[in-house]
């Protein structure tokens, strides 16, 4: 469910001056996610969809989009009706997603509801199993990767390398996944204090290094590769 906002951001949403919005929930169970507190519904929102409207209404002029992340935001039953009316005034959608809900996404795309998705792909497809309680997840984590590149209006694959986690193998595997695509974004892992569990994560950034050397390896078909260091 809504969770709060954050009013401002410059680097959720590329290229686009947006504000940000926290959906609480989540059906996955990633060691190193950075919000660990939205991954539990949370009953109790810091701020509520109303006050999230009522703050875009009054900067309508100034904002260009907002970015919708959880938690899982596609597990909301109220996700659709958010966008309507966030599209109702004029802004534009990302949708950053973890794709377990593929029919959702569908619905989504073909209502025009979301203009650009970012879709976290965790692991190579045999090892999905460490990331999710349920096992259907893997198909239709699948599903959505293909349902992506044929319906959304533009789109990002992406994958949070956690240098304790990840081979440089492994990444490369989601790769061959994803390709042929639009774009591939490599994330460093940082530890900070919203990390689910930093001893199992890690408790050091994964090196640059680690991304440069994994981007010159990458197959080919990703027209677009994208290096997130955060340094």
């Amino acid at each position: 469910m809504f969770y709060d906002f954050l009013p401002l951001t410059l680097v959720d949403y590329p290229g686009h001056v947006a504000a940000t919005a926290f959906i609480s929930g989540c059906n996955f169970r990633c060691p190193y996610c950075h919000n660990s507190e939205l991954i539990r519904v949370q009953p109790n929102p810091r701020r509520t969809e109303d006050e999230f409207l009522a703050y875009l209404r009054s900067r309508a002029d100034a904002l260009e989009g907002v970015c919708i992340t959880g938690g899982e935001p596609t597990l909301w039953k109220g996700l659709p009706e958010l966008l309507r009316r966030i599209k109702d005034l004029g802004l534009k959608v990302k949708l950053d997603s973890q794709g377990s809900r593929p029919h959702v996404l569908e619905a989504l795309f073909r209502e025009g509801l979301v203009d650009y998705i970012a879709m976290d792909v965790k692991a190579p497809r045999e090892k999905y199993g460490e990331y999710v309680w349920d096992l259907r997840d893997v198909d239709r984590v699948a599903e959505s990767i293909e349902l992506i590149k044929a319906l959304a209006p533009d789109y990002e694959f992406r994958t949070t390398v956690v240098e304790r986690l990840h081979t440089v193998e492994d990444v490369l595997e989601i790769a061959r996944w994803v390709a042929p695509c639009k774009r591939y974004a490599l994330q460093a892992y940082r530890p900070s204090p919203g990390v689910k569990d930093v001893e199992a994560s890690g408790e050091t950034p994964t090196p640059a290094s680690m991304l440069e050397e994994i981007k010159k390896r990458l197959p080919e078909g990703i027209e677009e590769v994208l290096l997130r260091t955060y340094a």
